[in-house]
């Protein structure tokens, strides 16, 4: 079996950089994605995920030397949940209940130039019509 995750986003925190016992350099970050759109009553509405990225090898110094809190980044990696197999939930100081996402990160590429923010923009949400397609065969 096999799956894939690429996500989009801003870093929330700067990269943190540590070795593993057999010396293999490991890099975390958070990222946050962000999605808005209009409601059905004709309010914006928006919607922040967060997903906490691990990152390897080599990867994880070229991450943590040029990384920064802001910057925009594009990763592709593979979900690692917890050992039940969901999300890690957690509760924030206001008291309400939250999510994260952890990633392994296959290949990350950053996304505008050091020290700026490059703008990601999600494509307008376009409503799904079914219809049933004749197969040719």
């Amino acid at each position: 079996m096999f799956h894939r995750i690429i996500i989009a986003g801003y870093l929330g925190r700067d990269p943190e950089m540590r070795y593993l016992p057999n010396g293999t350099p490991v890099t975390n970050f958070s990222v946050a994605t962000n999605r808005r759109w209009t409601d059905q009553e004709g309010n914006q509405r928006e919607e922040t995920v967060w997903f906490r990225i691990s990152v390897f090898g080599k990867q994880a110094e070229v991450c943590n030397q040029y990384l920064s809190k802001g910057r925009a980044v594009l990763v592709e990696g593979r979900l690692r949940p917890d050992e039940s197999g969901n999300p890690r939930i957690f509760t924030r100081q206001d008291g309400t209940v939250g999510a994260s996402y952890e990633v392994v990160a296959l290949n990350v590429r950053f996304l505008g130039r050091a020290g700026e923010a490059a703008p990601l923009e999600e494509p307008e949400e376009t409503p799904v019509v079914e219809e049933e397609e004749e197969i040719p065969f």
